[in-house]
């Protein structure tokens, strides 16, 4: 496990078993997980995402508490997975981190409470698994433009294709200017919370 440069996030490399049958490997470890991060990851809803290549997805969160931690890999194709600080008062708010999962090297992501989360599908079929903390809330779960200029994300799509409701989504300042946004400190009481 390797934490990235955003606090709260972290790059998974699962150690792959294989000969001429094909392959095994464990893509999710509770306890290593927990090591890493300093709590367990609470399983309540796990989601299946289905892109063609070009889609870009995101970015995405959850009000801080509950939030919504993913564990989020990529069992078929290709995808620019990003993590982004949208915690206000972060010494890294408004930076973004990508890292390239595929059925490959099946790399993994996690991310914490109250960072946002999009990807850009590089493969047509590319299909991404995540394991969620909590179950999905359509009153607590927002989204920043993924193609806001102010977070300048490389996409790798010459037209990146959003759905409605990303294309509506407000732009960071925007979010921040509304109170939409989560709070670092409220972000880090809440994961601490969750260290019992």
């Amino acid at each position: 496990m390797r934490p990235l440069s955003i606090e709260g996030a972290w790059e998974i490399t699962p150690v792959q078993h294989g000969d001429p049958r094909g392959l095994f490997m464990e893509w999710y470890r509770f306890d290593h997980l927990a090591e890493a991060v300093g709590h367990p990851l609470r399983l309540a809803q796990a989601n299946l995402s289905v892109s063609a290549a070009g889609v870009v997805r995101g970015i995405h969160f959850a009000d801080v508490p509950p939030g919504q931690a993913k564990y989020v890999t990529c069992v078929r194709g290709a995808v620019l997975d990003v993590i982004v600080d949208l915690r206000v008062g972060s010494p890294t708010f408004g930076r973004w981190e990508g890292v390239r999962l595929d059925d490959a090297d099946r790399r993994a992501v996690y991310l914490s409470e109250g960072l946002g989360h999009g990807f850009c599908a590089l493969s047509d079929d590319a299909t991404l698994s995540y394991l969620c903390s909590e179950t999905f809330n359509p009153k607590g779960e927002h989204g920043i433009h993924p193609l806001d200029p102010e977070l300048g994300i490389e996409w790798p799509a010459e037209t990146p294709q959003l759905s409605a409701k990303d294309e509506a989504a407000p732009t960071l300042a925007e979010a921040r200017a509304s109170g939409l946004l989560p709070v670092y400190e409220e972000c880090r009481a809440f994961t601490e919370s969750l260290r019992g």
